[in-house]
């Protein structure tokens, strides 16, 4: 698996795509601390990562789009598909060579809190717990975006089809009240991501919210591994 991290993050950062990620971050992730920050002369970063929610949401399909998409259009998956490992750690490695550029984003945010630590004492509890929600989110979405980019070589299509989900997953929420039944509104709030990004955003360590999100990236990691092993056979 460890293999399979390095070659990704070596893809990412031999092509443009690993730069432009992080450049995008950061020029927001500034601008919002800016913004919302050093000159409301607040010491509440928490509205610098409600902000950065909406930019996640555009950044991970760019992120997760070439994962599988990239392989299948130069057929470089043979190769992977019949490598000595086994198809969960390469989907694994996978995952978290885009996970680790993810937490290479966001860890801008943490530079923000020592900056503001310097002036006045920050709010330690809201910013990990932002960070937690932030990272657990991203992570649920890169597994999305893996499961759909494991079945096109299309990237356009790959990333298009992860922001559509994304969205959805986001604004999944707002259909319980277009619903009289007890069942549906209880359904559509229960697959609610910001319904449980909202307590930890609070500065609350929520372990059911964590649950969640963690068996979102079990599920699409599991799906994942069975499309490749369905590749692998075909």
């Amino acid at each position: 698996m460890a293999a399979i991290i390095r070659r990704e993050l070596g893809a990412y950062f031999s092509s443009p795509i690993g730069y432009i990620f992080l450049a995008v971050f950061y020029v927001f992730s500034g601008f919002y601390f800016f913004a919302n920050v050093l000159m409301m002369q607040s010491t509440d970063i928490s509205l610098v990562f409600s902000n950065l929610l909406v930019i996640v949401m555009f950044l991970i399909p760019i992120l997760t789009m070439r994962l599988f998409s990239e392989d299948i259009k130069h057929k470089t998956d043979q190769a992977l598909l019949t490598a000595p490992i086994s198809l969960t750690s390469l989907v694994l490695g996978k995952f978290f060579a885009a996970v680790l550029v993810f937490v290479l984003g966001m860890s801008i945010t943490i530079v923000y809190g020592v900056v503001v630590a310097v002036f006045a004492a920050p709010n330690w509890a809201l910013i990990w717990g932002n960070f937690a929600a932030l990272l657990l989110l991203g992570m649920s979405l890169i597994s999305i975006g893996m499961f759909i980019s494991s079945m096109t070589e299309n990237q356009v299509i790959a990333a298009v089809g992860a922001f559509a989900v994304a969205l959805a997953l986001l604004l999944v929420e707002g259909l319980s009240g277009a619903f009289t039944s007890p069942a549906l509104m209880k359904f559509f709030a229960g697959i609610s991501f910001m319904r449980r990004y909202a307590g930890f955003s609070s500065g609350i360590f929520e372990f059911s919210a964590a649950i969640f999100f963690l068996s979102v990236c079990a599920v699409f990691i599991f799906l994942t591994v069975r499309t490749q092993e369905k590749r692998r056979w075909a």
